[in-house]
């Protein structure tokens, strides 16, 4: 959970590098609260919770996911790909599994290794 919240803290901040472990978890979180709120809104015969949750974290799934490519040495424009059908969501996806660069990129530091010298 602090993962998630670690994202949700540095809501807009699309500069700098994301590592794996932090936009998987926050990815993986995100789509359990999702989940939920939509079967809470099936029950309750609404989508107003579902909308209002993807509304609230998709500034900050944006940012987690440009730092994801930023940390990869890929610069977050490559977030556009997703919108090739198909094709480009597969792309994305292998771009955020990819290991991150471990020397400091244009973009920072390795943030596994700024973890590990704190």
């Amino acid at each position: 959970m602090d993962w998630y919240l670690t994202v949700l803290k540095n809501y807009a901040g699309f500069s700098g590098r994301a590592r794996r472990k932090e936009f998987w978890m926050f990815s993986l979180i995100n789509f359990v609260i999702a989940v939920l709120l939509a079967g809470i809104g099936t029950a309750l015969d609404t989508n107003l919770l579902s909308l209002i949750y993807s509304l609230a974290v998709f500034v900050p799934s944006l940012a987690v996911l440009v730092r994801r490519l930023h940390d990869t040495g890929r610069s977050g424009w490559w977030a556009l790909i997703a919108v090739i059908p198909i094709i480009g969501g597969i792309v994305l996806i292998i771009f955020t599994v990819l290991e991150g660069d471990q020397a400091p990129n244009a973009h920072g530091v390795n943030p596994k290794l700024a973890a590990a010298q704190a």
